[in-house]
């Protein structure tokens, strides 16, 4: 007997070329300026798959959700659509190099998917979405988890990391893992961010030859040139909202503690989240409506009452934390439970409106792109309704902006927080257990490994005290003092303001593997060393380069920053969709 659902309008998958003729393409190299780069778009062929009448680069979850539930496609035709953009972008065409690994059973995974809604049940919005979780993430689906690392190659989780059970139970297939700056950017004072030895160089989308930034940068790019609508990033300090702004896509740093850090390979555990980059806050709302469930394993959460009124209690083999060094997280609001950030009330098209924010000055003035936009941006926020608060001043911004104190604090985590991670996460047997066999392994493998730049925060961080020292213990409460009482708190509550705005970050600049990356500036640390979430959005562009508006607040303040950042999306459409341009060609003067 043949199924209704076998009888469904077969989906029309197929590659669409945006192409205009090489006289247009001739004659753009007679431009200068924004002229020139403009005339470039328009003659760049784009190419993308589409599934139904969606194309790729542009279809959002709500989208996808309304063509699987009307049988327009099936689960498995969107994730062989996936597949398909992975394989035309990332290793031929413009190789964007955005993917590590691809999952082998990503198929079967959405042939299992697809039997469910035939029989009537759907696990929910993220019912046969793709997504790719950063190569930090672990899946116990025969994928590696690396951080980019050839010293890791081979290492198969033996379990999924807590966010991934959470995507898998919510009915996501998991398509792949995303390509990463080695280590996420923990390696050397002089990287090259998105490169890493097992996975290459990632490609900037909008103009291949530009940083995607990192470390978040195949989660970012994978995003931005269609492969998937959603991925799951990682953030110590900016790894997904500085990807975010150089990729012209949205990124959610959340939180410390509000999704679970389990299975991640760790650099701080008193920085690092796990967070969501979309197309649209929409998407990145919904991803982390399914992530952010307390963790009774995640040293964050253990002293806190997770949704359920329980009292998690850490696992030892699971955290770093050593037994002397007394963490402080962020403060669990009592009885905060789960939360649907794709609420009505708060994403809200008019949520700006009455909403006070304060314009934080001291984190301009490094480009001028990147100011030219914040002041658009400003204009729209205040055009929407919001009362700008202009400017507002942290007290600790200069100790926050000079001090080496949050790096020496991640140098600390970082050994522990390795070795941790292997013992719970990583067959025994398997040869590499410490950050100093790391070390030993590039040291051996000096071709694959050092070619580009060092490993002096590896080494550093081997050398380093145990996290007994009184010394740790004292510089950590000397950073979050910052990032928090003399920092975002004290900004919030001084100038009565719902949330700060800065600029994310500059416009891509080339990536450069013989001298490093040319960062200039951001506006990440604070929220980095006081645990706090951000929303990065897209404000605007320069040159085809794009540039986002970063939300910033206090402590589990995801529902306001989402509500103001969304309102900001629906009523500027900033986003830039990616041309997939080649290195420009400065033209001679005549």
């Amino acid at each position: 007997m043949t199924s209704a659902r076998s009888n469904r309008r077969h989906a029309q998958i197929n590659r669409r070329a945006l192409i205009q003729g090489s006289a247009a393409t001739a004659g753009s190299f007679a431009l200068i300026g924004r002229d020139a780069v403009a005339a470039r778009q328009e003659a760049t062929p784009v190419m993308s798959q589409s599934v139904g009448d969606f194309d790729l680069m542009e279809v959002t979850i709500a989208d996808l959700r309304t063509g699987l539930d009307n049988g327009d496609f099936t689960i498995r035709e969107l994730v062989q659509a996936s597949l398909d953009q992975i394989a035309a972008l990332d290793a031929e065409g413009p190789t964007l190099t955005a993917v590590i690994e691809t999952n082998p059973a990503a198929l079967d995974i959405a042939d299992a998917l697809d039997a469910e809604l035939a029989e009537g049940n759907s696990r929910g919005p993220m019912h046969g979405i793709p997504i790719l979780l950063k190569d930090n993430i672990a899946t116990a689906d025969g994928m590696e988890n690396t951080a980019g690392s050839l010293a890791l190659g081979g290492a198969l989780p033996i379990r999924d990391a807590f966010v991934s059970e959470l995507l898998i139970e919510a009915g996501a297939v998991i398509v792949g893992k995303a390509n990463l700056s080695e280590w996420a950017n923990i390696r050397s004072p002089r990287s090259t961010s998105g490169w890493s030895g097992r996975g290459g160089q990632v490609r900037n989308p909008h103009q291949t030859d530009r940083t995607p930034s990192g470390s978040s940068a195949g989660s970012a790019v994978a995003v931005a040139a269609g492969y998937v609508p959603v991925a799951l990033g990682t953030e110590t300090d900016g790894s997904i909202v500085s990807p975010a702004n150089a990729n012209g896509v949205v990124g959610i740093k959340p939180t410390v503690g509000l999704t679970s850090r389990m299975g991640v390979i760790p650099i701080s555990h008193h920085q690092d989240t796990v967070g969501p980059l979309a197309r649209t806050v929409a998407d990145a709302a919904a991803v982390l409506t399914v992530i952010a469930v307390a963790d009774p394993a995640d040293p964050a959460v253990s002293s806190q009452e997770n949704g359920n009124g329980a009292t998690p209690v850490a696992s030892p083999a699971a955290s770093p934390v050593a037994s002397g060094s007394q963490p402080s997280y962020p403060a669990r609001p009592e009885g905060l439970g789960a939360i649907d950030y794709t609420a009505a009330d708060i994403l809200d098209a008019d949520g700006l409106r009455g909403a006070r924010i304060g314009v934080w000055r001291e984190t301009t003035g490094y480009h001028p792109h990147t100011d030219e936009v914040f002041e658009e941006a400003l204009a729209a926020l205040a055009e929407a309704g919001a009362e700008l608060v202009d400017p507002v001043v942290m007290p600790s911004f200069e100790e926050i902006s000079t001090s080496p104190d949050e790096l020496f604090v991640l140098l600390w985590e970082l050994n522990p927080g390795i070795a941790a991670y292997i013992e719970e996460y990583v067959d025994p047997e398997f040869p590499i257990r410490t950050l100093a066999d790391v070390v030993a392994f590039n040291e051996a493998h000096p071709e694959e490994e050092l070619l580009w730049f060092g490993q002096e925060f590896l080494i550093q961080s081997v050398e380093m005290s145990d996290l007994d020292d009184p010394e740790y213990a004292a510089t950590v409460a000397r950073t979050q003092r910052w990032g928090r009482e003399t920092g975002i708190d004290a900004v919030l509550a001084e100038y009565g303001i719902d949330a700060i705005v800065s600029p994310t970050g500059q416009p891509a600049y080339k990536i450069d593997l013989i001298t490093g990356d040319n960062w200039k500036g951001a506006s990440s640390s604070a929220s980095a060393i006081a645990g706090y979430p951000i929303v990065s959005v897209p404000a605007g562009s320069r040159f085809g380069l794009p540039m986002n508006l970063s939300f910033i607040g206090g402590a589990f303040s995801e529902p306001t920053l989402i509500r103001l950042a969304y309102a900001f999306e629906q009523a500027t459409n900033a986003r830039l969709a990616p041309a997939l341009l080649e290195p420009m060609v400065i033209p001679p003067i005549t």
